[in-house]
């Protein structure tokens, strides 16, 4: 699996995440008569924070998405702007209740895990790395750190 990295001035970076958010309660009427606002509500706010939608898929009663989310941000803040936005956009669109405290519609909760290569490959790679580095440099600069 080849990977693009994307270059900022001091790092190269590629860190996606898959995340899994929910509505509060599990609303599955409510979430499934506001699926396409979602969607263009994600696609808006991705922009506005600089973080990529690789992938996404709504289902009845929950989100599935897959993010780049570049390294000065962490995945928390970016999830926490994402659903406390969206949770204000959403209820301006379909609430007939105005009032502030019923903007709560996304749960605390969610599932994050890294994406990226296979962990086995990763583990073997960082075990060889040290004979691939002293095959290029010599076994006389091996510096025993």
């Amino acid at each position: 699996m080849s990977h693009k990295y994307a270059k900022q001035s001091h790092v190269n970076w590629d860190c996606t995440y898959h995340i899994v958010v929910v509505p509060k309660y599990r609303k599955k009427v409510l979430f499934q008569g506001i699926r396409p606002n979602i969607r263009d509500t994600f696609h808006e706010l991705s922009k506005r924070y600089d973080f990529e939608i690789v992938r996404w898929n709504i289902t009845i009663d929950h989100v599935h998405l897959v993010l780049r989310i570049a390294p000065k941000y962490s995945v928390s803040e970016i999830l926490w702007k994402l659903k406390w936005k969206s949770a204000i956009i959403l209820h301006n669109k379909h609430s007939k209740r105005k009032w502030l405290y019923q903007k709560n519609f996304w749960s605390r909760w969610y599932c994050v895990s890294t994406v990226w290569l296979d962990l086995e490959m990763i583990k073997n790679y960082v075990e060889n790395q040290q004979k691939k580095d002293q095959d290029i440099d010599g076994k006389q600069l091996d510096l025993n750190w």
